[in-house]
């Protein structure tokens, strides 16, 4: 059960446990995410229901351009995962309340739960959590609009993929003690 798996990932990483397990720094956890977000990507686009959302939502960037990415220093890289998370999952909870299917609804809930997972264990690595600015999300370069259901859930796998998966595969405290 993935939840149980979430759970674990962050609890494993509290301070104080005496030779903590770090699976923060196995990216297998990600990985199970990652195929979550395939799966519902699969099931949306093998289902009729739900394809057009509403109104298009704002979902953030995707695509790593590696030098930029790598000149930015650690809160840069943490604020626009952080931000992108949060994106996703405004964006995914609007589309939720859209679909009826419920098989779609539970691989819907699913990526919540899982970007919820990945923001607790962020804030278990004292990575700030987003705040939107007053009046909702400013649009910028680092987002884009998106007005399908399967292109939202594309955005979902690869942000996750990318940005979240860079991040995570370069946090120091994952590096420490290993030679």
């Amino acid at each position: 059960d993935i939840m149980k798996m979430g759970r674990k990932w962050v609890k494993w990483t509290k301070p104080g446990l005496s030779n903590p397990l770090r699976p923060i720094c196995d990216l297998r956890v990600l990985k199970h995410f990652i195929e979550e977000a395939r799966d519902a990507e699969a099931a949306m686009l093998a289902c009729k229901e739900g394809r057009g959302l509403p109104e298009p939502v704002t979902v953030p960037q995707t695509k790593v351009d590696f030098n930029v990415w790598e000149r930015k220093n650690a809160l840069e890289q943490a604020q626009e995962v952080q931000s992108g998370l949060w994106l996703l999952n405004q964006a995914i909870g609007s589309l939720r309340a859209t679909v009826t299917n419920t098989a779609l609804h539970s691989h819907i809930d699913n990526s919540l739960r899982n970007i919820f997972s990945i923001g607790q264990v962020l804030r278990s690595l004292n990575i700030q959590e987003y705040t939107p600015p007053a009046g909702g999300v400013a649009g910028g370069e680092e987002t884009w609009r998106v007005s399908s259901a399967s292109e939202l859930l594309q955005v979902h796998v690869n942000f996750l993929r990318g940005k979240v998966h860079l991040l995570l595969s370069n946090t120091p405290v994952c590096h420490q003690g290993s030679s």
